[in-house]
């Protein structure tokens, strides 16, 4: 009888999707964006009193920061996705349930986003997405999200989910807003404003997601997973370069969390006992070495600039490791979904949802739960705010507490890069790591588990 109840159920949620209203589904709920802002066309800005959750936190001190920018992805996008025609969408219960007006925004989540937390932290309202606001710059001058999910530092990453904003893109909508704001406030005033505010940018996962995993363009006979782990590197290097040119100075560059241990991925390899997919995560770990090698470049090339990396991944890892003293009990199947792991069919229904969100650590087949995020956004925070606030200079010490991770960059003359003399291949660590106050690395040689080009090949 159970068995029958679970075909019924998976067929009832099946029809659901092939019957779905596509006209209804590309509506944004206008509604409850007024009720996160009030509009009151007597003023121009929505008064915080009239918000129905409290968007600054309980002091009374000024805000930290004058604003908080965000770039990035689904781990990110707080709404923008409701204004495209995409099936990367989180308009729809049981997404928001949990949060503070108890309704779908947009956010990817069971309740908030790292980036609301951070917000919070920062003495900062809830940042706004960049096509739900009404355009102007007093709905700006405290932030603006422009995340899309779907999207990629690759311009067609997810291209196949529908309409996104890719990076590219989003740097560009960030570039309107300056112009913008010098007009409204004058350069001065801008360029003041721009230098002194947070652009926190966590994207990357859909490269591989979407593009890298699939073999779209037969990429994997093109990019071993290093080389291409490179390109995304010295792509993202180059967006924050022209985010520098454009006087921002102080950035957070999110790395990439453990894709291989996401209910996908366990459904996908057919996972036994939930053992997180290696071949992903070594991939991952590759592209946050890569990602943590580039802001430190950045900080040595760039003139006063402030950039932090932080490692989702070991952090997050953390929380799986030691998932009983977080208080999380079910640690591979989502919340939401549907097959083994609740992996296979992505989070449509509130019928496929969980009672208790709160001691799962993953809310869908790829995003965490709102309790997971919170911890996540305390390691960032931990390691954000003594540097965004002193005047501390990066290159004298990164000691980077968010995430479980410390980390001292000191070059020693070598940059990243790969040996092969027929045997497998190696790579150069030029730099000293340290996981969970263990010393990994200082010019350690170690051995790559992916397969092998013909001999005398570059990598």
């Amino acid at each position: 009888m159970k068995l029958m109840g679970s075909i019924v159920q998976t067929l009832s949620i099946l029809i659901t999707i092939l019957f779905l209203d596509s006209s209804i589904a590309l509506e944004y709920p206008q509604d409850l964006n007024n009720n996160l802002y009030p509009v009151d066309d007597t003023q121009s800005t929505p008064p915080a009193e009239a918000t129905a959750f409290p968007i600054f936190p309980a002091s009374d001190s000024s805000p930290r920061a004058p604003a908080l920018f965000v770039i990035g992805d689904s781990s990110v996008d707080c709404g923008t996705n409701n204004f495209l025609g995409t099936f990367a969408r989180a308009d729809r219960p049981p997404y928001g349930r949990d949060f503070d007006t108890h309704q779908p925004t947009g956010r990817f989540c069971n309740g908030r986003i790292p980036v609301d937390y951070i917000a919070l932290r920062l003495g900062l309202p809830f940042v706004p997405s960049y096509l739900g606001q009404r355009g102007s710059v007093d709905d700006m001058i405290r932030g603006v999200n422009y995340a899309s999910a779907g999207a990629g530092i690759i311009f067609s990453s997810g291209s196949e989910l529908g309409q996104h904003i890719s990076l590219t893109q989003q740097i560009q909508q960030v570039m309107d807003t300056f112009q913008q704001f010098i007009l409204s406030m004058g350069e001065d005033a801008a360029y003041d404003l721009i230098s002194n505010s947070i652009f926190y940018i966590s994207i990357g996962s859909n490269d591989y997601i979407h593009y890298y995993l699939r073999n779209i363009s037969n990429v994997q006979s093109l990019y071993l997973p290093w080389s291409f782990n490179q390109f995304l590197a010295q792509t993202m290097k180059q967006e924050i370069q022209n985010l520098y040119n454009a006087n921002v100075r102080n950035v957070v560059v999110m790395g990439l969390a453990p894709l291989g241990c996401a209910p996908y991925y366990l459904w996908l390899y057919q996972s036994r006992n939930g053992q997180c997919v290696e071949m992903i995560n070594d991939m991952i770990l590759e592209f946050n070495f890569a990602m943590r090698f580039m802001v430190e470049e950045l900080n040595k090339e760039l003139l006063d600039a402030n950039v932090i990396f932080c490692d989702a991944y070991e952090g997050s890892m953390d929380i799986i490791k030691n998932h009983d003293r977080y208080g999380f009990n079910v640690t591979t199947d989502a919340c939401c979904g549907l097959g083994m792991y609740r992996g296979w069919i992505m989070c449509i229904s509130s019928d496929m949802a969980c009672d208790n969100a709160s001691n799962h650590i993953w809310w869908d087949q790829f995003h965490p739960t709102d309790a997971v995020n919170e911890i996540l956004a305390d390691n960032v925070w931990s390691g954000l705010h003594t540097r965004y606030m002193r005047e501390h200079r990066m290159e004298q010490k990164l000691d980077v507490q968010g995430c479980n991770l410390h980390i001292k960059f000191q070059t020693a003359g070598l940059r990243f890069g790969v040996q092969y003399s027929g045997g497998l291949p190696k790579f150069v660590i030029s730099h000293i790591c340290c996981f969970n106050k263990e010393i990994v690395a200082k010019n350690e040689l170690f051995y790559h588990p992916y397969k092998l080009p013909s001999k005398g090949n570059k990598l």
